[in-house]
């Protein structure tokens, strides 16, 4: 017999995770006809949360968990330098948990935290995370969680990102105003609205500027390093190759620049290259690598204190708020006009 939780009900009753936890939780935007049906089948199935979590959420461990995909990217470095700062001042301890953009590691550790280990959670989604089930389970048990960068939209929380829209946008633009007619957008999950959005300013850049939009102009990368280069290499080895490179994390940046070295490809002369990226080196490469900057430190910040916020009041339920921050464009050599 499978364990009677959220994920469970949901199944049974054809709807989503969202719907039962808001349908127990009697939200207004649920139907009496819905809250009936998963009231009645949860008593059925005898359902009820743990309370062996919930009596724990009486008493406070001074710890907040950070959940990120990986400590090799900058971003995430930067965002714990300034959660941190928050955290100490809070007089809290900090737990890391690295989930290496694996959806299965993500849950076990979300899981894990339900037992009371944590007042709070501070969370950048997996690229591999498409099922949402275990972040339900996680404020089913009133744990308060705070996204950022990587969010969650389906849930109501505070949720922390960048203007990626605009700066995909702005980075698709920069690449056109420096001669590129042919932009190829490196992107790294379909699941992620980062991703999602960066993209849509890059089609949007194109098709303002009349440039048509080639389906093979948006490369689908992965965690697969191989994989991504022999994409790579097939792109930029093509009978037309692009002019331009837009690459979403700069993980895809630094696989670009190896693969144009294989290729002895010149960057810029033969193509440009822009990332997202808060590489500290990036100036230091051959050539420095136009970039995309976020505020990942303010990032850090700015989710913590709305997490000690709502610790603070007691509020365990965090309303919807979306804090928005503001990228740069820090123009190197990779996009330079030669002449």
């Amino acid at each position: 017999m499978d364990q009677v939780n959220l994920k469970r009900l949901a199944k049974e009753l054809n709807l989503a995770v969202s719907t039962v936890s808001r349908a127990l939780s009697d939200s207004y935007d649920i139907s009496i006809e819905t809250k009936e049906k998963v009231n009645a089948l949860a008593k059925k199935l005898n359902y009820h949360p743990n309370p062996y979590a919930r009596s724990l959420r009486k008493r406070s461990s001074h710890t907040i968990a950070v959940i990120i995909p990986e400590i090799a990217n900058n971003f995430f470095s930067l965002v714990i330098d300034g959660i941190e700062e928050v955290a100490q001042a809070n007089d809290y301890h900090v737990l890391i948990y690295l989930t290496h953009e694996n959806h299965v590691k993500e849950a076990a550790f979300v899981r894990h935290l339900m037992s009371g280990r944590v007042d709070g959670v501070l969370m950048s989604l997996a690229s591999e995370t498409d099922d949402m089930s275990h972040l339900y389970e996680l404020t089913e048990q009133n744990i308060p969680v705070v996204f950022f960068d990587r969010v969650c939209d389906d849930i109501d929380t505070v949720k922390v990102t960048t203007n990626d829209y605009e700066s995909g946008y702005l980075a698709t633009k920069h690449l056109i105003e420096r001669g590129c007619t042919n932009i190829s957008y490196l992107a790294f999950s379909g699941n992620l609205s980062i991703d999602q959005n960066r993209k849509q300013g890059y089609l949007d850049a194109l098709e303002d500027h009349h440039i048509p939009v080639k389906e093979s102009s948006i490369l689908l990368c992965s965690n697969d390093d191989k994989e991504n280069k022999k994409k790579m290499r097939n792109l930029l080895s093509s009978e037309v190759p692009p002019d331009g490179i837009f690459a979403s994390v700069e993980l895809l940046a630094i696989q670009c620049y190896e693969v144009c070295k294989e290729l002895d490809l010149q960057i810029p002369r033969q193509v440009k290259v822009i990332s997202f990226s808060n590489l500290r080196t990036a100036s230091l490469l051959a050539p420095p690598l136009t970039t995309i900057t976020q505020p990942a430190f303010d990032i850090g910040k700015q989710a913590a204190s709305a997490l000690f916020q709502a610790l603070g009041k007691k509020a365990i339920k965090l309303s919807d708020q979306k804090i928005m921050l503001t990228s740069s464009l820090i123009e190197r050599e990779s996009t330079a006009i030669e002449g």
